[in-house]
């Protein structure tokens, strides 16, 4: 679309008989009532980033609706076409947020009015189960429809390639090549309902012994162990109650209220399991049948929240690099204790993500293999590797993880099925979980992470981020708490600075992307990036030390917390 027309002449396009009579109807009450809401509908078009297509419902091009989906769709539909000869197969599933249903199906009849088949599951169903079923059917693609832990407001489109992973360069910049060449009178609406094989509980049976087979490892404690679960209103209430009880955890306490499916989510401000709040109803369960873990999941049940009792009995949501340090941890001890680490193994991180799991990986004589922000990329390291060097798991700091190649992309469903292995055995062996993670800390270096968004919405709010980030970048700090910065990571510009040498390294085994990362001489990591997903700007910010026994734990927690506050106020955040 052409940038010469005003957002105006944008919403007017939409008044045409391309769109139907409800859609012409909301744009002309948007431009009679002069609404602020035009500005933001019309102003630009809906991109991809990290997750894919993602954004608030509604009319316009900057909206999710049927005609961006469609859109989208269609482009896809023409890329598959180009890719592959023959019966061309794509999985679509959907969570439980407002229109996703209809969404579905909306997507679905734009591929079957392409002659492609269609594998719609019948139901909400998670994200891994998609891309698991994607390679399990032996799809094309896939696609799902959510919009992840975003408000109520949002919903989202994301693309999986055959093999389970969503699409990145060149399959990603290509398909989104056909979708802006698409127009929107071009899209084909009209499906054909026999070219849909419709997918039910089945496949949950299926999936979920996958899960199994690759998450756990020694059957210690299972009957004893007190666990708590919330889907916070997501789609995991069809998958993690019967695998975990499949897998003999029988002391199962469900938060009742946040398994009935909505797309409102009525008892939290926020499906997160980033945040506290969301697990609220399900720590005050856990205090009354006295839970040794408490476990949510966001609305399309990629990624997972834990909570644990910490030094004080108290019960702790361990924020994404805890969860995973120790799932992984776990794991590469468990493959060592079996023989199965050759030194052909890796792990999965990102650049947001801390340190600390080069040194677990360094431990453990596995490598760690490092990709930009979101799964795509930890999926592409699979797919590149596959043949010369095994992939054990992989996450990120965001509260993603996973448990083997089976299904790829972060999986909540396997990640709780170790998570709640981990927790067994600790109990069984009279310790527990926290405990675990400090001994952990003893052994590879006391790491202790903090997230900063700042939040800038519309137009305006991304012409700030923008600013904010050119800022950086071109004055970056010389000073980070009390520390002299020694590297300066560019993924943009694709160049390593060292400080003290004065010396600019080319940094191209990564793709480019909009991300810094500061590293001054006592270890701290500030890492800064624009939301994919979001109308926020990311601090990732990881502090350090080394520590010898549970009480030095306790003496330098504080320490790190303040410094991570001090970094806070030396980045005017």
């Amino acid at each position: 679309m052409s940038d010469t027309l005003t957002t105006l002449d944008k919403a007017k396009l939409w008044l045409s008989e391309t769109f139907d009579a409800e859609t012409r109807a909301k744009v002309q009450e948007l431009i009679d009532s002069e609404s602020a809401d035009l500005e933001d509908s019309f102003y630009r078009e809906l991109e991809f980033g990290t997750g894919g297509m993602r954004g608030v419902m509604g009319v316009g091009t900057n909206r999710l609706n049927k005609y961006t989906l469609g859109q989208a769709t269609q482009g896809l539909a023409n890329y598959l076409h180009q890719q592959f000869s023959g019966e061309i197969k794509v999985a679509i599933a959907y969570d439980v947020r407002n229109n996703s249903k209809e969404f579905g199906k909306i997507v679905a009849d734009v591929l079957t009015a392409n002659g492609i088949k269609v594998l719609l599951f019948k139901e909400h169903r998670p994200t891994p189960e998609l891309s698991f079923t994607v390679r399990d059917k032996k799809c094309n693609a896939g696609i799902v429809l959510t919009a992840s832990h975003n408000p109520p407001e949002y919903n989202g489109y994301k693309v999986y390639w055959n093999d389970g992973a969503q699409i990145v360069p060149p399959d990603d910049e290509n398909i989104i090549r056909e979708v802006y060449a698409t127009k929107f009178e071009n899209i084909k609406f009209n499906g054909n309902d026999d070219l849909i094989e419709w997918i039910g509980e089945e496949q949950d049976d299926v999936y979920i012994d996958a899960c199994m087979e690759n998450s756990l490892y020694q059957n210690v404690g299972r009957d004893n162990l007190n666990i708590v679960f919330t889907s916070i209103h997501g789609t995991t209430y069809t998958t993690v109650p019967k695998a975990l009880r499949k897998a003999g955890f029988t002391k199962l306490d469900l938060v009742k209220e946040q398994m009935i499916p909505s797309g409102n989510f009525p008892t939290v401000l926020s499906p997160n399991p980033e945040e506290p709040a969301a697990l609220a109803m399900a720590m005050d369960l856990g205090e009354i049948t006295n839970a040794d873990i408490v476990i949510g999941t966001d609305p399309d049940g990629d990624r997972l929240g834990i909570a644990v009792r910490n030094l004080d009995g108290e019960m702790q949501l361990l924020n994404g690099n805890q969860c995973n340090t120790i799932l992984t941890y776990y794991i590469l001890d468990q493959w060592k204790k079996a023989g199965k680490i050759t030194g052909k193994e890796f792990i999965g991180s990102t650049i947001v993500t801390s340190d600390v799991f080069f040194d677990v990986a360094q431990k453990f004589g596995v490598d760690c293999k490092v990709g930009l922000t979101g799964f795509k990329w930890i999926g592409k390291m699979i797919r590149d590797f596959e043949g010369q060097e095994k992939f054990i798991c992989g996450g990120e700091e965001s509260f993603g993880f996973m448990t083997g190649d089976f299904v790829r992309d972060k999986d909540s469903c396997g990640s709780i099925l170790t998570a709640c292995e981990i927790a067994a055995w600790c109990k069984a062996n009279g310790t527990t979980v926290y405990e675990y993670m400090i001994d952990i800390y003893k052994e590879v270096g006391f790491y202790y992470e903090g997230l900063i968004n700042v939040v800038r919405k519309g137009r305006t709010g991304a012409e700030e981020i923008t600013q904010m980030m050119s800022d950086f970048r071109s004055n970056p700090p010389k000073e980070i708490a009390g520390s002299p910065v020694e590297e300066v990571k560019d993924f943009k510009e694709q160049t390593n600075f060292i400080v003290s040498r004065n010396e600019k390294k080319v940094m191209d085994d990564i793709p480019k992307s909009n991300v810094l990362i500061f590293y001054t001489q006592d270890g701290t990591k500030v890492c800064v990036r624009p939301s994919g997903t979001e109308p926020k700007i990311k601090f990732y910010v990881s502090v350090k030390d080394s520590i010898t026994s549970k009480e030095d734990f306790v003496a330098k927690l504080p320490v790190l917390e303040e410094k991570i506050q001090n970094v806070k106020k030396d980045l005017n955040l």
